[in-house]
């Protein structure tokens, strides 16, 4: 009999719908799965069923998953949180500030006053943005020929800070340069250490940056939201392998192996016997790392990619190592002090130490920030809580 509690009457109606073309949701706790549902399809333009090892491009989910391997060079000694980055990865170590364009349209850049840290890239107060919410680094990169995220070493160092470093928050391309720390600290390609390191130790078999032909054909295809609200099937190339800046967003992967990761931040940074962080890292990655600084609302400058992004309004939203951390209770069941983030197609995650329970939505539907994606997901945390 299906609980009118749980989650499932609701992925259906959200199916049903049309609010969402297929899901996967999972919720855990420290000792293992409290659900793993799927419904819907696929992709609208066939018949295959989303089915729990469905896989999916998870996005700006992969910026957790690299920040925890961070902070394993951290620990090590090979990454520093406060040094200046520019000494490891000389093309970060003089960069330019973009204050906006002369009355010709020409950039108005000057140097950075400070340095860029570790610590600045994992909690976005680099000054890297994303084109995606910030109009005058979408009007910078194109009047300059560069790619939306670099693309190569001479990107990196041609790419505008829109704030000096420490001084300001923005969503950005900063986990995307801790990857390449990571790679410069350890001899090995983020890939390698990543299947070496984090999702090889924690089991996560079915995650990474190429899919093979196997897991490509159980792929969840990525749809637009229409302006009548409707869904329509679009062409994005997704795991076809790591790009020279994979670490923002090009993991592939499924709810479950999703789901291993968080359990091992639930419990402290070990799982099933195997222990990839120390307690004492993970609680820190989960504390707020950018001081008297705010998490601001972010606004689109392309709205077919995402929407303005205000997750929640009103509160006064501050980012750890990694993760956005919401400091009030939220409105589903989360403790004060919870995690989260989510992914550009409508994937979505949290992480509640204080109850000891994580759970994550899976869809691939843009732009970002989609409302029916984000009822449901509010659907599924209140399943989750629900259950306890």
């Amino acid at each position: 009999m299906v609980n009118p509690d749980g989650p499932l009457p609701q992925l259906l109606d959200a199916v049903t719908r049309g609010a969402v073309p297929g899901a996967v949701a999972l919720a855990v706790d420290r000792g293992g799965t409290l659900f793993e549902i799927a419904a819907g399809r696929r992709d609208l333009s066939g018949d295959v069923a989303m089915t729990t090892d469905t896989l999916f491009w998870i996005a700006s989910m992969t910026k957790a998953i690299v920040s925890v391997a961070a902070m394993q060079l951290v620990e090590q000694g090979r990454l520093h949180l406060d040094a200046p980055i520019g000494t490891l990865l000389p093309a970060l170590a003089a960069p330019q500030v973009l204050e906006g364009f002369d009355a010709a349209g020409a950039p108005l850049l000057r140097p950075a006053r400070t340095a860029i840290t570790l610590r600045q890239l994992l909690s976005h107060t680099a000054g890297y943005g994303y084109t995606i919410w910030s109009a005058d680094l979408l009007r910078y990169v194109r009047q300059a020929g560069l790619s939306p995220i670099p693309a190569n070493w001479d990107e990196v160092a041609r790419t505008p800070l829109l704030f000096d470093p420490g001084t300001r928050w923005t969503y950005g391309t900063g986990v995307d340069m801790a990857g390449l720390a990571i790679e410069a600290a350890s001899g090995e390609s983020l890939a390698d250490y990543l299947a070496g390191h984090v999702l090889g130790p924690l089991g996560m078999a079915e995650t990474g940056f190429t899919l093979t032909p196997g897991q490509r054909a159980r792929l969840a295809r990525v749809h637009a939201r229409m302006p009548d609200g409707g869904l329509r099937p679009i062409d994005w190339a997704v795991g076809n392998g790591q790009g020279f800046t994979g670490g923002g967003g090009e993991l592939c992967g499924t709810a479950r192996d999703y789901g291993r990761f968080l359990r091992m931040l639930l419990n402290g940074g070990a799982l099933d016997g195997v222990r990839v962080l120390r307690a004492d890292t993970v609680a820190g990655m989960g504390r707020n790392q950018i001081g008297d600084l705010a998490v601001t609302r972010l606004v689109s400058a392309a709205p077919k990619l995402a929407r303005d992004v205000d997750l929640f309004p009103g509160m006064a939203l501050k980012w750890g190592l990694g993760f956005l951390l919401t400091p009030a209770a939220g409105p589903h069941g989360r403790s004060a002090g919870s995690l989260t983030w989510g992914g550009l197609a409508n994937c979505y995650y949290w992480i509640d130490p204080g109850r000891g329970v994580a759970g994550c939505l899976l869809t691939q539907i843009l732009p970002f920030a989609d409302a029916p994606a984000l009822e449901l997901f509010g659907a599924v945390e209140r399943a989750a809580y629900g259950g306890l």
